[in-house]
């Protein structure tokens, strides 16, 4: 792999939090009633995945409309981390502001510059450092910027920090995000095939957190599979407690019980899962994403 860019600054626009959020009608968190978000033990990690659905301003489910339902679904679950998909800058810079001057921001649009659609990750500057940070795209010239070669509805790209985790004794580990195109399977296991070689090429030491949309359904696809043959293991099977399973994309339409999760946590050997959810919050029937979040609370070992 080449040399990583190195952190040498902060990272996207921090203000302070805004007034307090309504209370949601209908929620699922990840905590449990015995152990709710304030009591959950210092050093699990709390991660997620949320595709963010791009900003539009087409109604009924615009932007403006569904900002507030994310501010308070974030502000509820106060992730350590998150991998982020299909977020635009002015809505990244938004998140950025509700979520509050504690969190930080890495990623890059997916086309040269920061317009486009963006794999960006959030992280709590309390509890994470990053230490060095790199992108590459989803094609057979995974350091051009913009490329795609497979035959991709869209350029696709892979998010990568590596991340000292100060209340885990300084334990580093590598947090990977990515979108898979959601036409091409055979671009999909492509996909999957490099981002496996690059997780080859990490030092074996370092634990490894895998969060993305993956345009598949887990187990029985190749992509999960080449994905799981190279020693990733999904959160969702090897947690301890689970929520209720409900499909992860919606599409603004009812939920789908036992449906199809094609938003994924992976983790490498030696990562425990303690609790693994689908989140179903929304605020009067309003959901903050046509893709429900998934989150998982870790221990890096």
């Amino acid at each position: 792999m080449p040399n990583h860019s190195r952190v040498t600054r902060r990272l996207g626009l921090k203000t302070a939090l805004a007034a307090a959020v309504t209370t949601p009608l209908s929620s699922t968190a990840l905590t449990s009633q015995s152990a709710a978000a304030g009591e959950r033990p210092r050093t699990r990690l709390e991660v997620m995945s949320f595709n963010l659905r791009f900003a539009s301003a087409t109604e009924p489910h615009s932007w403006d409309v569904r900002r507030p339902v994310t501010r308070a679904l974030l502000r509820r679950e106060r992730p350590h981390v998150i991998g982020t998909q299909e977020g635009l800058f002015p809505q990244l810079l938004d998140i950025g502001d509700d979520l509050g001057r504690h969190y930080d921001r890495i990623g890059t649009g997916r086309l040269r510059g920061s317009a486009d659609e963006s794999m960006a990750v959030f992280y709590d500057t309390r509890r994470l450092t990053p230490v060095e940070y790199d992108h590459f795209w989803l094609s057979d010239t995974p350091y051009t910027i913009g490329s795609n070669t497979w035959g991709a509805a869209f350029p696709r790209m892979v998010t990568w920090v590596r991340f000292r985790d100060r209340q885990a004794g300084d334990r580093e580990f590598c947090l990977m995000n990515t979108h898979f195109d959601h036409r091409g399977q055979s671009a999909r296991e492509r996909s999957a095939a490099l981002m496996a070689e690059r997780i080859a090429g990490f030092d074996p030491a370092l634990p490894v957190v895998v969060t993305g949309d993956f345009n598949v359904a887990a187990h029985g696809n190749a992509v999960y599979d080449a994905l799981l043959g190279a020693g990733l293991l999904d959160t969702w099977d090897t947690a301890a407690e689970r929520g209720p399973l409900c499909g992860t994309f919606h599409g603004y339409r009812p939920l789908v019980p036992d449906g199809d999760r094609i938003d994924w946590i992976l983790v490498t050997p030696g990562v425990t899962t303690h609790r693994a959810a689908v989140n179903t919050f929304a605020v009067d029937g309003r959901f903050p994403s046509d893709h429900l979040p998934v989150q998982a609370s870790l221990s890096l070992g």
